[in-house]
């Protein structure tokens, strides 16, 4: 297990506050996967007692992040090809009918944001961390489910946000993948910006599936 510290926020719970920090732990690979969790190791690193240990450990199986093994206990899920598919196949649906939407409503406020967020992840690939530039990533993605005004819609992508980080931290690494994805959000800006549906749909379509092919290849060559 290597070293992760835990961030007090005296505004949350300390379950959330302990389940931000595996959670974080995960994400950067401080928690590696395949690692056990073993609950009473984590009280004493974090100083906390178990059960919110495994209030958070909970929470992070329903994210994907955890799975339990029977007569094992908890351990960090491996980042699988059969996953990756099966939320990207989901995410490529919704996201192709959250750009529609998008080209029918959004507002000149929101085409501003949507410049905005274009930018600033191009901006932050000067910075070289992964988790400003995933931010930054769902940033831009964010504004164009805001713009479908579809409440429900805009929930069940949220929640599938939570499965797609450990694959964007993963697409993040290829160095290369970096300038055509500031590459492909302008041509998605562009294609909004001029509410060319089809367009939108296929360069949206093609965005995720270049992402897919790459993340499958790094997990490809880590299992090989």
């Amino acid at each position: 297990m290597k070293d992760f510290e835990m961030t007090i926020d005296e505004y949350l719970p300390l379950r959330d506050v302990v389940f931000n920090t595996l959670r974080r732990a995960i994400l950067k690979g401080e928690l590696e996967p395949g690692e056990r969790l073993m609950e009473i190791a984590l009280a004493n690193k974090l100083g906390v007692s178990r059960t919110p240990i495994r209030e958070a450990i909970r929470k992070l199986e329903l994210e994907g992040l955890v799975i339990m093994i029977p007569r094992k206990g908890a351990e960090v899920a491996r980042i699988t090809e059969k996953d990756l598919r099966d939320v990207l196949e989901v995410r490529t649906s919704l996201e192709k009918l959250a750009i529609e939407l998008a080209c029918d409503r959004i507002t000149d406020e929101e085409i501003a944001d949507l410049k905005e967020t274009c930018q600033a992840f191009s901006d932050s690939l000067g910075s070289d961390e992964l988790t400003t530039m995933a931010e930054k990533d769902v940033a831009f993605h964010d504004v164009i489910f805001r713009a479908t005004k579809n409440a429900r819609l805009i929930q069940i992508l949220n929640n599938l946000r939570e499965q797609m980080y450990r694959y964007r931290l993963e697409y993040l690494k290829d160095i290369e993948a970096r300038p055509r994805l500031v590459e492909e959000h302008n041509k998605i800006l562009d294609a909004v910006i001029r509410r060319d549906k089809e367009s939108a749909v296929q360069l949206i379509e093609e965005h995720i599936y270049i992402q897919e092919v790459t993340v499958i290849k790094k997990i490809q060559e880590q299992d090989a």
